[in-house]
C-alpha cells in the first residue's frame, strides 16, 4: 500500500463463527444499506467500503489513513456489536483481521471459492459482484477498492478458466441435496418442496432433477416467481401463505428465503403431523437468517438440518478438489503479487519523477558552470555538451529506475524508501521543485485507471 493508507478487512464466517451469530450480523433488517450505516457511524475515519453478506460470511472492506487505523478498528467494532445486539467482547472473539497483503488474498480466495463451505463454489463470485454494484451505488468505494475488485472478478475467472476447480456442481444448493439423497436414498418417488424462488432455489432445483427428484412444489411470498420456476424444472407452484398444505405433501423441504422471522415454526409443522400420517420429514435449513425455528428438530419423525451441518457433505467434496485448490493458490499468488506490485506504483511513480528532476537539476547546474568557463565554445559545442550531459543522466537513472520498477526488495516499498534515502529524495535543495506526493499518487493513479 502507499505509505499513508492500509486496506482492512473485518468480517466472520462460517469457520469462526456459528449460524447463530452469523444471522444476527446478516444486516437482513438494515435500513439504510449497512455501507450507509457505516458511512453515517464512522464519518470521517474510513475512505473507501466495500459490503459482503451471504449465508456464510458478513465481511467489511475498508482503506483507512494510517493514522486512523486503531480508532477506525475501535469504533468499528462497537458498530458491529451494537448492530448484532451482542457483547462487543463476544463479538470479537469471532472476527478476523486482515490487513494489506492478506486482505487482498483473501478477497481473491473468497471471489474464486476457495474460501467457501463447499470449494470452489462458483455462487460466491456473483454475490460479489452484487455486492460491488451496491458499493459503486452507494459511492463507497473508489482507487484502491475499485483495483481491488476488479483484479478479484479476473483472478476468479483464470481460476474458472485455467483450472478445474469450478467443474461439477458445488453450491451449497447442491450441498442441501446431496445430503437429501444420503438421508432417504432414491429421491425419484419422494416429493420435495422449496420455499424461496432465488438462485439458490434454482440451483437445487437443477441438482434435485440431475438426481433423480421428479416432483418439485415451490413456495414463494411472490407466487409469480414461483410459477417462473415452476415452468422451467416441470413443478408445481404455491403462495407462501398455502405453506401448510404443501408441508402435508412433502417428504424434503429445502428452505432458502430473505425472510426477516421464522418461516417454518414448531406449531406448523404440528399441525401437520397427523394429516401427514407421521411420515418422516426432512427440513434442510440454508437460509441465513434461518428460516425454521430450531425447535422443529424436536418433532416425532421431522428431522431439521441448518446450513452448519452441511460440513460433512462438504469434507466429501474436499478430495477431488485439493489438487486443482493448489493450482487456483497458484494463481492467485500469481496475481497477489501484481496487486502488491500495483499498490507500491502508486509511490513508485512520484519517486521516480522526483530522482529524474533531482539529477537533472543537477545536471544544468554542473554545465551551466562548464560552460561559464568554456566562453569560446561554438554552437554546435555547447549543443554537442549538452546532448552528451543528458545521455550521461538518462544511462545513470536507467539503474536505479530499473531496481525500483522490479521490486528487488520482497516488498516495493522498501525499494523506494531505499532510493528515496540513497538520493535523499526528502530532503529537497532550493534549486529543485518541491510538490505534495498525495496529489500525484492521485493524478498518477487515475491516469492508471482511465
Amino acid at each position: 500500500m502507499p505509505a499513508d493508507y492500509t486496506i482492512l478487512l473485518i468480517g466472520l464466517n462460517h469457520k469462526t463463527a456459528p449460524v447463530e451469530i452469523r444471522e444476527k450480523l446478516s444486516f437482513a433488517k438494515a435500513n439504510p444499506h449497512p455501507l450507509q450505516l457505516l458511512r453515517e457511524r464512522l464519518k470521517g475515519l474510513f475512505k473507501e467500503a466495500f459490503f459482503l453478506s451471504t449465508c456464510n460470511r458478513v465481511e467489511f472492506c475498508v482503506v483507512v489513513e494510517n493514522q486512523a487505523r486503531e480508532k477506525f478498528l475501535e469504533e468499528f467494532k462497537k458498530f458491529l456489536a451494537d448492530s448484532a445486539g451482542i457483547n462487543q467482547e463476544e463479538l470479537t472473539k469471532y472476527l478476523y483481521v486482515y490487513e494489506d497483503e492478506f486482505a487482498v488474498r483473501h478477497l481473491f480466495e473468497v471471489a474464486c471459492g476457495l474460501d467457501s463451505m463447499v470449494l470452489g463454489e462458483p455462487q460466491i463470485l456473483g454475490q460479489m459482484k452484487d455486492a460491488y454494484r451496491k458499493a459503486l451505488e452507494y459511492k463507497s468505494t473508489g482507487l484502491f477498492l475499485n483495483k481491488l475488485l476488479h483484479r478479484c472478478f479476473f483472478t476468479a475467472k483464470r481460476v474458472r478458466t485455467e483450472t478445474g476447480l469450478g467443474s461439477g456442481a458445488v453450491s451449497v444448493s447442491y450441498a442441501a441435496v446431496i445430503l437429501a439423497k444420503k438421508i432417504l436414498g432414491s429421491l425419484s418417488d419422494k416429493t420435495v418442496l422449496l420455499i424461496g424462488a432465488g438462485e439458490m432455489a434454482e440451483l437445487a432445483c437443477t441438482h434435485l432433477l440431475t438426481h433423480g427428484a421428479s416432483k418439485i412444489l415451490i413456495a414463494n411470498r411472490t407466487l409469480a416467481k414461483a410459477v417462473e420456476l415452476a415452468e422451467k424444472f416441470k413443478g408445481k407452484a404455491y403462495h407462501l401463505s398455502e405453506l401448510k398444505e404443501v408441508l402435508t405433501q412433502a417428504d424434503i423441504v429445502i428452505s432458502s428465503t430473505g425472510a426477516e422471522g421464522f418461516v417454518i415454526t414448531k406449531d406448523l409443522v404440528a399441525s401437520i403431523l397427523r394429516a401427514r400420517k407421521y411420515r418422516p420429514l426432512f427440513i434442510i435449513d440454508i437460509a441465513v437468517p434461518r428460516d425454521v425455528e430450531p425447535e422443529v428438530n424436536s418433532l416425532e419423525n421431522v428431522y431439521l438440518y441448518n446450513i452448519d451441518d452441511l460440513q460433512a457433505v462438504v469434507a466429501e467434496n474436499l478430495k477431488h478438489r485439493q489438487a486443482q485448490a493448489l493450482r487456483a493458490q497458484a494463481i492467485i499468488e500469481e496475481e497477489v503479487l501484481k496487486m502488491k506490485r500495483w499498490l507500491a506504483e502508486l509511490n513508485l511513480h512520484p519517486t521516480i519523477r522526483r530522482l529524474t528532476e533531482k539529477i537533472e537539476a543537477i545536471r544544468k547546474k554542473e554545465l551551466e558552470k562548464t560552460l561559464k568557463r568554456l566562453r569560446n565554445l561554438s554552437p554546435d559545442e555547447v549543443k554537442a555538451l549538452e546532448v552528451l550531459t543528458q545521455s550521461l543522466v538518462q544511462k545513470i537513472l536507467y539503474y536505479p529506475i530499473k531496481f525500483l520498477k522490479e521490486g528487488y526488495h520482497e516488498e516495493g516499498r522498501l525499494a523506494v524508501s531505499l532510493i528515496r534515502e540513497i538520493f535523499e529524495l526528502d530532503e529537497p535543495a532550493l534549486e529543485e521543485v518541491d510538490f505534495v506526493l498525495e496529489e500525484e499518487v492521485e493524478e498518477t493513479a487515475e491516469k492508471r485507471v482511465h
